[in-house]
């Protein structure tokens, strides 16, 4: 079915645009107006999602953004991650990597112009 999650079932809602006119009192007017009451509709947000099942076939979903958030569905992973020299080394010796402490970039003094 068109626009409706295909995980959460979340579609359309129907609900009023309200057309207002007029300046605010606590602007110094004399009040705003409701000028018009039409009918529109609220879409979801659904995003075309390629992900794997659990047989390992791929399939194209069209998933609302807040399950893609929440972690209801989750992306093709189409290659594996880059990894660095060090952790792939780090990897196959199967020591843990901590974090890389990087250097204080050296204070310039005396080179401010005046």
């Amino acid at each position: 079915m068109a626009r409706v999650c295909e995980i959460c079932g979340k579609g359309r809602l129907v609900g009023n645009h309200i057309e207002i006119r007029g300046k605010a009192k606590y602007l110094g007017g004399v009040g705003t107006k409701v000028t018009g009451i039409t009918r529109r509709t609220f879409l979801p947000n659904l995003q075309n999602i390629r992900t794997t099942t659990e047989n390992g076939t791929v399939k194209t979903l069209r998933v609302c953004t807040q399950c893609i958030r929440s972690g209801a569905v989750r992306k093709q992973v189409k290659n594996a991650p880059f990894k660095l020299a060090h952790e792939l080394e780090a990897a196959a010796s199967g020591k843990r990597i901590g974090s890389i402490k990087k250097n204080k970039k050296p204070t310039s003094q005396g080179t401010a112009k005046k």
